[in-house]
Formats: C-alpha cells, sequence, structure tokens
C-alpha cells in the first residue's frame, strides 16, 4: 500500500512540474491561454508547413531509407507539387566498434554508430534549422554469415527509423515555434 501512495505522490509531483515548466503538446491548437481544443483534430498548420517540405536525394542504402522514412513522416501524401522547403541530408558518418572480444581477439559484437547532418532551407536556399542526428545501435556476431548480414541489414533499417523521426521531431518543433512565437526557432 505504501508503494502505491509513494508512486501516486511522484506522479502527482511529476504532472505538477510539467505543468509548471511550459510544456505543451506540437499538435495541438490553443483556445485561450488556459484551454486547449483537442477535439481530435490536429494543428493543420504545423502538418501543411511540414507536407511542403521536399527531402532530396540522399546518397547510399542508408540514405535511401533515410529518405523514404523521411518521405513517410513528412508528405504521407505525396511530394509537394511547388516546395517551399527543401530538406537536405549533407553528411552521414557510420562508426563501428568492437565489442566483447573472445580470448582469440575476435569480437561477438559490434556497436554501429551513424551521425547525420542535415539543413532545412527555402526557396532562396536560405538555412533556416541545421543539426545533427545520431542513432546508437549493436548486433551480435553469429556464426552463420547469413544470420549476421540479416542483423547487419535490420540495423540499417531501425538506424533509418530513428534518424527520420529525430529529424521530423525537430522540423515539426521549429515550426510550431514559428506558429506560436514561442521559443527560440534557431535552437531547432
Amino acid at each position: 500500500m505504501l508503494y502505491r501512495n509513494r508512486n501516486f505522490a511522484l506522479l502527482a509531483a511529476l504532472g505538477f512540474f510539467i505543468s509548471g515548466c511550459g510544456f505543451e503538446p506540437l499538435y495541438v491548437e490553443k483556445k485561450t491561454d488556459s484551454e486547449w481544443y483537442y477535439d481530435s483534430e490536429f494543428d493543420t498548420g504545423i502538418k501543411e508547413e511540414m507536407a511542403s517540405v521536399k527531402v532530396e536525394l540522399i546518397r547510399d542504402r542508408i540514405g535511401q531509407l533515410i529518405r523514404n522514412d523521411l518521405l513517410d513522416k513528412l508528405t504521407p501524401k505525396g511530394a509537394p507539387k511547388s516546395p517551399k522547403y527543401y530538406l537536405k541530408v549533407t553528411k552521414i558518418d557510420k562508426q563501428e566498434i568492437d565489442q566483447a572480444l573472445r580470448n582469440d581477439i575476435t569480437a561477438t559484437r559490434k556497436k554501429v554508430i551513424y551521425k547525420v547532418s542535415y539543413v532545412l532551407q527555402d526557396k532562396g536556399h536560405q538555412k533556416l534549422v541545421s543539426g545533427n542526428s545520431t542513432a546508437y545501435l549493436g548486433y551480435d556476431i553469429l556464426r552463420d554469415p547469413y544470420s549476421t548480414t540479416f542483423a547487419q541489414k535490420k540495423n540499417e533499417k531501425n538506424a533509418a527509423k530513428i534518424i527520420a523521426n529525430d529529424i521530423s521531431l525537430r522540423l515539426g518543433a521549429y515550426f510550431h515555434s514559428l506558429q506560436t512565437k514561442r521559443g527560440n526557432p534557431d535552437e531547432y
């Protein structure tokens, strides 16, 4: 019973903390200073801005996967006919680190780090937002080469999803800060 009361108290304290920090949902419109408009409707302004982003081609297989995931998140109804913004992934770095070494110094696990740099530009190629996104993953090196290859490919797909999700959230936060005039758009 004491454990339940403590959890409830922690949850209540967290609720009070979040309400005082200025947190506000990304896809929700405000009616007044104290009321939010939910009604199962999303804030269409941010969705429209994100749908007007053209995702440029990205080199390599991981770049193709990232681009496909970004297209699914930003422009699910298809590429914009007259885009207002251009998203370019300018750099993709992949680093593999051997882990869990055997006695004969062969690795049984690899840690993989993908680092991606991106830039959002307007029609005049003016830089609006730039940043970096990183995905940390790992896979086991098995005796069967097919299994290891499958794990590597799955790792690549997961990294693309993580990076695309991170970039789309940052772009959403950028457009939200422009529309609500809250926050600093240069931080995204």
